[in-house]
């Protein structure tokens, strides 16, 4: 038995030593395994992500491809009251996310907030079809008697529910989509550029495929199932996101804020106005009075961050009206539309459908541009300057602006005809809608040129912790330009008593306000190529 013992304890000790030998000889297995599942789950992760931000833009662009019909159609709206409403509305939705943002990191948890916003979300989506429905061809009792809401009841409601949505998609783009969750900290200067290009590519392929649909359906026989269809893409997202809840929800690092980037800048005036060294020798910049050592609160890498972002400000400053002259698409441009011939062999186009013109240039030069960067740059070369891209862009817009004034005289030569638009019969000029090209495509070459040389430049420009905080400061500044066109509508309208953007356009002169907004333009495109070469 000792002996039989003996060889049993032998046979298990070489039998483990054997599997030692081959787990040491074969170690790659595992760890390609572990490899293989870690890549797997980050592509998972970029799909999902991906998903979510169709699905949110998917939504957005359904709520305001048009808005302006409905508001002066079925509220009753003057234009330049729906051309508000629809600015500030975007413009909302562009600051909300920096709003979010900071909640998130200060004062709520991520997975809190995100939850909070995809319910605010939901409840927006689902509130507007009740404005939408024909509530008199639904809800009948017994009695027979309509159960509508009123004027003031729809406008409540209405408000109500954008401000939600407006939200809920803060949130969405804030925590669920940051551009950081993309992984673009290694990424080089054509790299960038490139990614940019095909996000900003997909994004505008996803508008133009709701442009052409959701406008269709909510002008057409079953317009008041328009709203339903962000509500029913808000669905598809919120699968998405609960189906990879724990790895979608990208954690940024927290060592800078836009609450210490306000801060930096406000000690450091604080300091300077207390102990007038403003001008004084003591420090090189004065912005250095809000570090520690000069008598501030911050610490050197805050400050140093700081003094990043401040350098970005005027080249965020002359965004602002650019974004301006891109507001004109949902709002001066789409009023031409309406009002001009849609008719084309027998069928009504939808208003909102045009919008798919100025996405057309976007769609073809964004491949072509990378077509051209590949063949004659190297990957270690940037290619041109985003700042050239930036210039000729900006001038495109001021140009697109002046051909909608000259496009509004030509506009208003032709007879005028009766058209229908969501059951209502109005007046409108018989020019064909197709004679307003021009004026979208040039604005589209714009947003091809800008946007992606914009993003690059705010990201590229910045220290890798600090880079989602210059992005904040791009979105602040192109709301800012949502709402200086919502502010320049309500002015010209009032200081003209209406003449400048009227409400029956060719009673008016709104040829008159695109001209005013072109001359703005172009001052502005000369005051960015004068500081260009600093970026």
């Amino acid at each position: 038995m000792p002996d039989a013992d003996r060889r049993d304890i032998q046979e298990k000790q070489l039998l483990n030593h054997t599997s030692n030998e081959e787990q040491r000889l074969l170690p790659g297995r595992s760890n390609h395994a572990g490899n293989l599942s870690q890549s797997e789950k980050k592509l998972q992760e970029a799909i999902c992500v991906l998903l979510v931000e169709l699905c949110e833009r998917f939504t957005f662009f359904g709520i305001v491809c048009n808005m302006i019909l409905f508001c002066t159609v079925k509220l009753g709206y003057r234009n330049y009251q729906a051309a508000i409403v629809n600015m500030c509305f975007v413009g909302t939705s562009m600051l909300t996310p920096v709003l979010v943002g900071w909640l998130a990191e200060c004062l709520v948890g991520r997975i809190k907030l995100v939850c909070i916003c995809m319910f605010l979300h939901f409840l927006g989506t689902a509130l507007l079809p009740v404005v939408a429905f024909p509530f008199e061809d639904i809800y009948i009792d017994r009695r027979h008697i309509l159960h509508t809401l009123t004027k003031r009841e729809q406008k409540i409601v209405f408000y109500f529910a954008l401000l939600t949505a407006s939200l809920g998609i803060g949130g969405i783009r804030a925590i669920v989509c940051p551009l950081s969750a993309y992984n673009l900290e290694d990424c080089g200067t054509k790299d960038l550029l490139s990614f940019f290009n095909w996000f900003y590519w997909l994004v505008n392929l996803n508008s133009a495929v709701v442009f052409v649909s959701i406008s269709y359906i909510q002008q057409s026989v079953a317009r008041n199932l328009g709203f339903l269809i962000p509500f029913v893409s808000m669905l598809m997202a919120m699968i998405t996101i609960h189906m990879v809840r724990g790895e979608m929800i990208y954690k940024p690092k927290t060592d800078s804020s836009l609450l210490t980037t306000f801060g930096v800048i406000a000690s450091a005036l604080k300091t300077c106005c207390v102990r007038y060294r403003y001008f004084s020798g003591g420090v090189t910049n004065w912005l250095d009075h809000a570090k520690e050592n000069y008598g501030g609160q911050y610490s050197e890498t805050q400050v140093e961050g700081t003094k990043f972002l401040a350098r970005l400000f005027p080249f965020f400053a002359f965004q602002i009206l650019y974004r301006t002259c891109i507001m004109q698409i949902p709002s001066g441009y789409y009023l031409q539309t309406m009002n001009s011939n849609l008719q084309f062999s027998g069928f009504v186009l939808p208003v909102a459908a045009m919008n798919v013109i100025s996405i057309v240039p976007l769609l073809i030069l964004v491949p072509v541009l990378e077509c051209v960067n590949s063949c004659l740059f190297s990957s270690k070369d940037a290619g041109h300057s985003p700042t050239i891209y930036i210039v000729v862009g900006q001038l495109s817009a001021a140009l697109s602006v002046m051909v909608a004034g000259f496009s509004e005289i030509h506009r208003k030569h032709f007879p005028q005809v009766e058209q229908t638009l969501s059951e209502e019969v109005l007046l409108v000029s018989s020019m064909p809608c197709f004679h307003l090209a021009p004026q979208y495509i040039l604005l589209g070459v714009a947003e091809a040129l800008v946007t992606p040389s914009c993003s690059l430049l705010s990201f590229r420009l910045v220290p890798e912790r600090i880079r989602g905080i210059s992005m904040h400061f791009l979105t602040l500044f192109n709301g800012a330009g949502c709402f200086m066109g919502a502010f320049f509508v309500q002015t010209a309208h009032a200081g003209t008593q209406g003449n400048w953007f009227p409400h029956m356009l060719h009673e008016g002169k709104l040829e008159r306000f695109f001209f005013f907004l072109a001359s703005l333009m172009m001052v502005n495109t000369l005051g960015f190529w004068t500081i260009a070469h600093r970026y």
